[in-house]
């Protein structure tokens, strides 16, 4: 899938609940051949039409392998991840839920494209592809092959909330998908309470990627998780037109000066990185630099479990991420 690449170079620098048309099947079989226990899931690339007896499910993109571990059900292959992984694809809160469930997946091959002949060897009943760059040519053969749920409306950029309410309405685990959601809600609502000092302040989140600043929008799930903790949008992000990547925006060298905010959480792979860009004269024209109100979050793993955030890598997290943000925002 060859937005995926332009995704992971974002990560390598660096909410609505409701689902969009979500049904079950009514009690006749109807003209559609849907029965009463078909899971019927619109989404941007088609219609998936899900029979209650799934347990094969391969996982693509990021989030839906975490939401259907969260639910307890080990998929039988998941996309190869190459930020924040283990040498094998896996970052380490998937590692830890699998083996804490105890059990075994297939990674798929680390590709550009979508793996189309190595998902259809794991003949799978559902492929949950909800937070991806799917192309609707690759849909068109993975629907072919099973049920396949895309993004409901834009690639890359599904809430995490969504995520997993998905993949609990198509494995009929609705309940058990709510459960996951509100306690990571309490969580973050927790460390909101203990760090009012967050409250009302604004934040760019943003990485620099080999000489490129990327910033991400309210589009995007990250920022998202920031607005849980208390701060806000920084007005300075309207003024950069996100083209065709809803969730990102670019700026020139000779723009930075123009992202001001109260916090600038930057992304970087490890402490080099970060020590290497903040001393260089390309930060020094951002105002958070002179401020010293920049927020580093260093490390790929911790980078990669907030980019986007997960059903199981937001607890994993969670603690640099505040770690990070109290550099800038320390307590009162």
């Amino acid at each position: 899938m060859t937005n995926r690449f332009r995704t992971i170079a974002a990560l390598g620098a660096i909410a609505a609940l409701t689902l969009t048309g979500c049904a079950t099947g009514s009690d006749d079989a109807g003209t559609d051949g849907a029965s009463a226990e078909t899971v019927i899931i619109e989404h941007a690339l088609g219609t998936a039409e899900i029979p209650a007896d799934v347990e094969r499910v391969v996982t693509l993109g990021w989030g839906s392998t975490e939401a259907v571990l969260a639910l307890g059900i080990v998929p039988v292959g998941i996309s190869y991840q190459s930020y924040g992984a283990n040498a094998d694809g896996i970052e380490p809160w998937v590692a830890d839920e699998l083996e804490a469930l105890g059990g075994e997946t297939t990674v798929l091959p680390n590709s550009t494209e979508t793996p189309i002949e190595a998902i259809a060897d794991l003949e799978p009943d559902l492929i949950l592809a909800t937070y991806s760059g799917v192309t609707e040519d690759e849909y068109a053969l993975l629907d072919a092959i099973a049920p396949t749920v895309a993004y409901p409306e834009t690639e890359w950029s599904t809430p995490w909330q969504e995520v997993i309410t998905t993949a609990g309405t198509a494995l009929q685990k609705e309940d058990e998908a709510d459960a996951v959601i509100d306690g990571i809600a309490d969580e973050l609502a927790t460390v909101a309470e203990e760090h009012p000092q967050f409250a009302g302040k604004t934040i760019i989140a943003a990485a620099d990627f080999e000489g490129t600043f990327y910033g991400y929008t309210p589009a995007d799930p990250r920022v998202e998780v920031l607005f849980e903790l208390g701060f806000e949008n920084a007005p300075a992000v309207e003024g950069f037109d996100p083209g065709d990547g809803s969730f990102f925006f670019t700026a020139s060298n000779e723009q930075l000066d123009q992202l001001e905010s109260d916090v600038l959480l930057l992304y970087f792979a490890d402490q080099a990185t970060a020590d290497a860009y903040l001393a260089s004269s390309t930060a020094a024209t951002l105002p958070q630099v002179d401020a010293g109100t920049v927020a580093p979050l260093i490390g790929s793993s911790y980078v990669a479990a907030v980019s986007p955030p997960t059903a199981l890598s937001v607890s994993w997290g969670l603690d640099a991420l505040v770690d990070a943000l109290e550099q800038a925002a320390p307590a009162e």
